[in-house]
């Protein structure tokens, strides 16, 4: 019994730990990037530098988050779903890190060197469609409990023998 509880407390911090993670993405990526590019008295290669920064320092922390939650699952409740659930957002970032980034990175380089205009490419569209997927399912993961694993299933007294009352049975969404 304890080693369930156990376990039950820490899906429900891994849960806490997918929605930080949501509201790192939202800041980070959709609130704090595009606003820099606002600022009239940044130059685009100084924006791009500091946004080369923050995406450093960004992608670290999502990395320590995935960690941290690799290794929470050792004491979940359903192993296999937990990591399961941890594929889409893990890839994702892996994606991000070893092309996406380096890719972004290069055209900074370019601009920096004052080669612009450049030609046009998909690689901002492509991170932001990814960042958009991946805060979607942490989303998921963190909310699923409230709108999917919670739901409650409603069994009238008619499919139970002699019951009056109606039963509710609780899902949980890693159980």
């Amino acid at each position: 019994m304890a080693s369930s509880q156990a376990g039950a407390k820490v899906e429900r911090f891994g849960i806490k730990l997918c929605l930080i993670w949501a509201g790192l993405s939202v800041g980070v990526a959709f609130l704090a990037t595009p606003a820099k590019f606002l600022a009239p008295s940044l130059s685009l290669p100084v924006a791009l530098e500091i946004g080369q920064q923050t995406f450093r320092v960004y992608s670290g922390a999502e990395f320590a988050l995935l960690v941290l939650l690799m290794v929470l699952g050792v004491w979940s409740k359903a192993r296999g779903r937990w990591y399961l659930s941890l594929t889409v957002p893990g890839a994702i970032i892996l994606t991000q890190a070893f092309w996406l980034v380096p890719a972004l990175d290069l055209r900074v380089s370019a601009v920096q060197a004052g080669l612009s205009p450049l030609p046009q490419s998909n690689l901002h569209m492509t991170y932001i469609v990814a960042e958009v997927i991946k805060l979607l399912w942490l989303l998921i993961i963190g909310l699923g409990e409230s709108f999917l694993g919670a739901r409650e299933l409603v069994v009238s007294h008619d499919d139970l023998a002699n019951e009056r009352a109606p039963i509710r049975v609780r899902r949980a969404l890693w159980s």
